[in-house]
């Protein structure tokens, strides 16, 4: 049975593209890491910017690489008392970006207890990404967790998307419930 094409891919590229903003260039190798490594760092600073901030997105803003890790993750957080979003992009231990997003952000809080990327991943190869990857000669574009957008049975669901792309096929989303660590959803596109 063939998955009918979903509206969200377009909007959340659209989404991924303004908030990773510009790659901020960093010297020599960076240490990959996995997502939840860097959350420390974005929400100290994260709360030096708005007492009532909180982390409602969670993007690889560099390559990943086939554990999970990616030299550059991007966390996006919001205040209500601000009515603003703030993203830190974290790269050898360091922010290496701290900007406003310029489109409002007004999402749920990620929900506590979510899985790290590197789990996430391993679901989605599971349930084909590895033979997307093989079978197109295909790579990870990006993984993103975010809570309410993604998972149409559980609105308020806190998820992981593998994003993957290849240059002779359409890509391929991977859903993955962020509690649980099963594939909720697949659709290309």
């Amino acid at each position: 049975m063939r998955t009918p094409r979903n509206p969200w891919p377009a909007l959340l590229g659209a989404v991924l593209i303004t908030v990773a903003g510009p790659r901020a260039a960093g010297a020599g190798q960076a240490r990959p890491f996995d997502a939840r490594d860097g959350e420390d760092l974005a929400r100290e600073a994260a709360a030096a910017w708005a007492d009532d901030a909180r982390l409602v997105w969670i993007e690889s803003d560099e390559a990943v690489d086939g554990t999970g890790s990616a030299p550059r993750w991007g966390y996006l957080f919001y205040s209500d008392e601000r009515d603003a979003g703030r993203v830190y992009s974290v790269r050898n231990g360091r922010i290496v970006l701290a900007a406003e997003p310029a489109f409002d952000f007004p999402a749920p809080p990620l929900a506590d207890g979510w899985i790290d990327s590197a789990r996430a991943l391993a679901a989605a190869e599971a349930d084909g990404g590895l033979r997307y990857r093989t079978d197109h000669q295909g790579h990870v574009r990006s993984m993103l967790l975010v809570r309410g957008l993604l998972d149409p049975e559980k609105p308020d669901a806190t998820t992981w998307a593998v994003v993957y792309d290849s240059a002779s096929a359409s890509g391929l989303w991977i859903v993955i419930d962020a509690h649980t660590g099963k594939v909720v959803k697949t659709w290309r596109g």
